[in-house]
């Protein structure tokens, strides 16, 4: 198979209107479910993967383990497969496998499906009876485990914190979409601080639904692969205590720093408080830590204000 060749699979799965199912039926249905349904735009994928040295994919095997669909028509192919089949010799990639869920509600029309992407072409996996394509089925995990290099996909936002379980205990590479919230939930703070995930590049403000509506989400890239020469980085303004706005710095009712809009003390020795924004900028990377496992809520004149993350300058 031409890998730059559009055409990639022929679907073989019976339409809707062969299925007795209208496209109403389906965005009616697709609506009441969570925003774990959305597509990741083909921008956003190839904007944060163009981030990476080329190096890092060379003789790996690329595992696509949420809805990541393959068809002829690219408008029902998932970004994250798309790309690494438009870019798979120049990656220099070893294989792609790529599974596509049945779940709640099939998107992409294609039912459970499995394929294999070789530089020699493609095919199209047997699958058991019952499978249905979830990331934590047997067969999935059983890919995982015993031929997954590195983990590249957008999971189902409300099945996070089992995936994020389930992705990490492999400890395979990754580099995943999650709610960018994630840093100062409690479910996911202790990955942090034990050093086993942190952010990627960018942020993913956008994706498409059904209908192939721009949608806004709240989404941030994750991964366990170094990052070099983060371009937020000139967002931290990291500069000793006393140089600080006024503005940007107070003491809540426990007496507890905090600072906003980017600002981070260099010669504050105690635990301070701050903004998900700043770890996202890889505050992490500067010589700080977090230093407690569950989100800080700081009182102000007896009122609670926005949840933070709690962090002190390493010791030198």
């Amino acid at each position: 198979m031409d890998m730059n060749n559009k055409k990639i699979v022929h679907r073989t799965t019976p339409s809707l209107e062969e299925r007795g199912v209208s496209r109403k039926d389906l965005l009616q249905k697709a609506q009441k479910i969570k925003n774990d349904e959305f597509y990741t735009r083909y921008e956003d994928v190839e904007k944060e993967l163009s981030m990476y040295p080329k190096s890092i994919w060379k003789n790996k095997v690329v595992f696509c383990n949420c809805d990541d669909a393959v068809d002829k028509d690219e408008r029902n192919t998932s970004a994250f497969a798309l790309y690494f089949i438009l870019n798979f010799k120049e990656l220099g990639l070893k294989r792609l496998i790529c599974t596509h869920y049945s779940g709640t509600v099939d998107l992409f029309n294609q039912g459970p499906k499995g394929y294999i992407f070789t530089k020699n072409g493609f095919r199209e996996f047997d699958i058991p009876k019952g499978y249905d394509g979830s990331f934590d089925h047997p067969l999935s995990l059983k890919i995982l485990k015993e031929e997954a290099d590195i983990v590249c996909t957008n999971p189902p936002f409300s099945r996070t914190r089992d995936y994020w379980k389930i992705l990490i205990e492999s400890k395979k590479k990754f580099i995943i979409i999650s709610n960018i919230t994630n840093v100062k939930n409690d479910a996911y703070i202790p990955y942090f601080i034990k050093e086993k995930v942190w952010a990627g590049y960018h942020e993913v403000d956008w994706f498409l639904n059904p209908k192939r509506e721009l949608t806004r989400a709240a989404g941030h890239w994750y991964t366990n692969f170094p990052i070099k020469n983060r371009p937020k980085h000139k967002l931290l303004k990291i500069m000793p205590l006393k140089n600080i706005p006024a503005k940007y710095k107070k003491l809540d009712d426990s007496k507890r720093l905090l600072v906003d809009n980017g600002y981070i003390p260099s010669d504050y020795k105690k635990p301070f408080a701050v903004s998900v924004r700043s770890i996202l900028n890889g505050l992490l990377e500067k010589g700080y830590k977090i230093v407690q496992e569950k989100q800080y809520r700081p009182h102000i004149n007896g009122k609670e204000v926005f949840a933070r993350v709690l962090v002190q300058k390493k010791h030198e």
